[in-house]
């Protein structure tokens, strides 16, 4: 029998209720509210174990590391740190 969650819009809990699925949805909370009850729609996990199917079958087995450029040190406005710097601006 699956569980469904409902939820109260005067007094905001939740509870949850296993019901048939051929019942109808409740319209009133524990609280007393009359029609102030709505069922929310959960999330469903998924997860695809074995072969045949395609996420298991061709996605890729070690994820490729990114290659990464040697950065150059910041600049600190010194000719002797820095290279674009060390070139002779007086012309």
């Amino acid at each position: 029998m699956p569980t469904y969650v409902y939820e109260c819009s005067q007094c905001t809990k939740t509870f949850e209720v296993e019901q048939r699925i051929t019942e109808d949805p409740l319209t009133d909370c524990r609280c007393g509210a009359k029609g102030s009850v709505k069922r929310v729609i959960q999330p469903v996990g998924i997860a695809f174990k074995g072969s045949g199917f395609h996420i298991n079958d061709y996605s890729s087995k070690a994820a490729t590391p990114e290659t990464t450029t040697p950065t150059a040190p910041a600049c600190t406005s010194e000719p002797a740190s820095c290279p674009a710097c060390s070139t002779d601006k007086a012309e």
